[in-house]
C-alpha cells in the first residue's frame, strides 16, 4: 500500500481509539485550548461497539477530567452497595471476609457500570467541545516523518481483495498528520506493538502478561437481583490448571454482568478457556443465580495484567501510548478504566505544553514522568508483586503473600521488593505431552453454550471478501508445530471459535482462520506458543457490536 497516493489532513493531535484512554485525552486537549483540533479514529462501527469491560468504575479519573460528570448526565447510575470474595469448590463455597483486606480493595464509592456505555458519553461531551470522532475508521499503517518520526497514521482503507491487493473497488483511505499520535488502542493493539518493537520501548522491562477476560449480560429473576451487589470468585474450576477468577456484578434493569478471566501464561495446552467459564456456571451458586435467566449478550477481551513492571517506556518521537496500550491495570482491584483516564489526561497536558512551545514530533518525556510518578505509578506500585506471587506460587500462598505485600506497600515499604515475570504467556506453554487433556461437560444449551452460539450474541460481522487479518508468518507452523507438540491449542484458546484443525479423508490436516467470527480479543497474538499469528485491524466498522458491554 505505501506507493498509493494518499490525500493528508493536518492536525495538531491524532488519536487512535475511541475508549476512556482515547476520549480523556481529547477532551482535555480541549479544556486545555478550545482551539486545538483534534480527531479521534475508532475502528469499531459506532463508539463503544468494540468496548468490553467488566466493569467496576473507580471514578477518579473522571472526576478529575469531568468533575461535574454527575450533573452532565455520565450514565454511571448503579453504586457499589456490597462487595463479596468467594474461594469455590466443586459443590461448595466459601467467603472471605472482608476486614483482613487492605484498603485498596474495597470498592466503596465505586460504580456498576457499562464502560461501553460510559465512552458514548464521552464521545458526546468530546464533540460538543468541537472533537472529530470518526467511527468506522481503522488505522491500519503508521506515517513516519524524514526524521523517523511518527507523523501520523492511515485509516480508512477499504475493498481491499481477498489477497489484500489493490481492486477497482478499493477506497486507499487518507493520512492524518498531526503534532503528535496517541494511540490508545486497548490491549496488544497493532500500531502500538509497532511502535514498541520499532522503538524498543520494551527494553530493561519485565514482559507484558495477560488475562482472557469472557463476559455475558444476562436478564435475571427480579427476586434473585440485587442492584450494586458484587462478587468475585477465586479457585474452582480452574483450581491448579490456572490462574484466574470470576465477577457477577448486578447493575439496574434486572441485569448481571457474569464474567470469567483466566491468566493465559497456563502451562497446559489442552486447557479450554471459553469451557471454564462456561463450566464455572453449573457452580451451585452461580447456577441458582442464573436459573430462570436468560443470556443477552456475550463477549471476550484480552486484560494486560503484567502491572507496574511491564509497563514499556510510554513515549518515542511524535507517539505516546495511553491506558492499555501500556497496561494499567490494578490486577487485584481488577481496574484499569480510571487509570486510561488519568493517562489520557496527562498526556494531553503534555502535548498541550509541547505544542504551546512550538514543538511537535519530540517525545513527551513529562507524560511519561507524570504516569510514573503520580496517580498512577502509586496505584500500580502498590500491587506490583501480586501477580508474580500468584503465578510463582499459586493462588493459596499468593492470597498471603499477596494480602502482606499490599499491606506493608500501603505503609511504603515492599519486603519482597520488585519480583519479575519471567516468561511471556506464549513461552509458559508446554508440549502437550506433558500434560493429560481435559474432559469438558458438553454446553447444556440453558446456563452454558457451545462458542458458535455465543459469538452471535457478539453481533460479530466481517466483511467476507476482504483479506483476513489475522496473519500468519508461516503457514506450516499451525499443523507442523502447534498441532505436533502443542496439540493445536488454537481450537481451545480463542473464545471465538476462529481457529481450527480440519481433518479430511486421505488428505493432510488443514488449518482453517474463521476471521469473520473474531471478536478482537487478540489472545492468539499472545498465547500462539511460535507466536506465529499476529492481529491486524479488519476494515473500519467490523468485528463485534456490542450493546452494553
Amino acid at each position: 500500500m505505501a506507493e498509493i497516493e494518499r490525500e493528508a489532513m493536518e492536525y495538531d493531535v491524532v488519536i487512535v481509539g475511541a475508549g476512556p484512554a482515547g476520549l480523556s485525552a481529547a477532551i482535555r486537549l480541549k479544556q486545555l485550548d478550545a482551539d486545538l483540533n483534534v480527531v479521534v479514529l475508532e475502528k469499531g462501527s459506532e463508539v463503544g461497539a468494540h468496548i468490553l469491560s467488566g466493569a467496576v468504575l473507580d471514578p477518579s479519573g473522571l472526576d478529575a477530567l469531568i468533575p461535574d460528570w454527575k450533573e452532565k448526565g455520565a450514565p454511571l447510575n448503579v453504586p457499589v452497595k456490597d462487595d463479596n470474595f468467594y474461594m469455590l469448590g466443586e459443590a461448595g463455597q466459601v467467603r472471605i471476609p472482608n476486614f483482613p483486606m487492605p484498603p485498596l480493595m474495597n470498592n466503596h464509592g465505586n460504580y456498576i457500570v457499562s464502560m461501553g456505555n460510559v465512552c458514548r458519553w464521552m464521545a458526546e461531551q468530546a464533540e460538543e467541545m468541537g472533537v472529530e470522532i470518526f467511527p468506522g475508521m481503522a488505522c491500519s499503517e503508521l506515517v513516519y516523518g524524514d526524521n523517523g518520526e511518527v507523523k501520523g497514521v492511515v485509516a480508512g482503507v477499504f475493498g481491499l481483495e481477498e489477497d489484500g491487493s489493490i481492486g477497482e473497488n478499493t477506497e486507499p483511505g487518507m493520512e492524518l498528520h498531526g503534532k503528535y499520535v496517541f494511540l490508545s488502542e486497548g490491549v496488544r493493539g497493532s500500531l502500538s506493538k509497532e511502535v514498541i518493537a520499532k522503538y524498543d520501548l520494551s527494553k530493561g522491562k519485565e514482559p507484558q502478561k495477560y488475562g482472557l477476560g469472557m463476559k455475558e449480560i444476562w436478564e435475571i429473576d427480579p427476586a434473585k437481583h440485587k442492584e450494586g451487589s458484587v462478587t468475585h470468585t477465586m479457585g474452582w474450576p480452574l483450581g491448579s490448571n490456572a490462574g484466574g477468577g470470576s465477577f457477577i456484578y448486578h447493575l439496574e434493569n434486572n441485569q448481571v454482568y457474569v464474567g470469567f478471566v483466566v491468566h493465559l501464561n497456563y502451562k497446559n495446552p489442552h486447557l479450554f478457556p471459553y469451557m471454564e467459564f462456561q463450566r464455572f456456571k453449573h457452580h451451585p451458586m452461580v447456577a441458582e443465580l442464573l436459573k430462570g435467566g436468560k443470556r443477552v449478550a456475550y463477549g471476550a477481551r484480552a486484560i494486560s495484567e503484567g502491572g507496574y513492571q511491564s509497563m514499556p517506556k510510554m513515549v518515542a518521537p511524535g507517539v505516546a501510548l495511553l491506558g492499555c496500550s501500556v497496561g494499567m491495570v490494578n490486577v487485584p482491584r481488577i481496574k484499569g478504566n480510571h487509570n486510561a483516564m488519568h493517562s489520557g489526561i496527562h498526556a494531553a497536558e503534555a502535548a498541550f505544553e509541547a505544542i504551546k512551545a512550538d514543538r511537535s514530533g519530540d517525545e513527551l518525556t513529562a507524560y511519561e514522568t507524570e504516569v510514573r510518578n503520580g496517580v498512577i505509578g502509586s496505584d500500580l506500585k502498590k500491587v506490583r508483586n501480586v501477580k508474580p506471587l500468584w503465578s510463582k506460587y499459586g493462588l493459596t500462598a499468593s492470597l498471603v503473600l499477596g494480602g502482606f505485600d499490599m499491606w506493608t506497600n500501603t505503609l511504603g515499604f515492599s519486603l519482597f521488593g520488585t519480583i519479575g515475570h519471567g516468561k511471556n504467556d506464549a513461552d509458559a506453554t508446554e508440549e502437550a505431552s506433558k500434560h493429560k487433556p481435559i474432559d469438558y461437560p458438553k454446553p447444556d444449551g440453558t446456563l452454558s453454550f457451545d462458542r458458535l452460539t455465543n459469538v452471535s450474541f457478539s453481533f460479530t460481522n466481517h466483511e467476507e471478501s476482504q483479506p483476513a487479518h489475522l496473519k500468519l508468518t508461516d503457514a506450516d507452523v499451525p499443523v507442523n508445530v502447534n498441532l505436533a507438540k502443542y496439540a493445536g491449542p488454537s481450537a481451545r484458546y480463542c473464545p471465538a471459535g476462529v481457529y481450527e484443525f480440519v481433518e479430511e479423508e486421505g488428505k493432510d490436516t488443514r488449518f482453517v482462520i474463521n476471521f469473520q467470527n473474531c471478536v478482537h480479543c487478540k489472545t492468539c497474538d499472545i498465547k500462539d506458543p511460535a507466536q506465529n499469528i499476529t492481529w491486524t485491524t479488519p476494515q473500519g466498522g467490523d468485528g463485534p457490536n456490542y450493546p452494553n458491554m
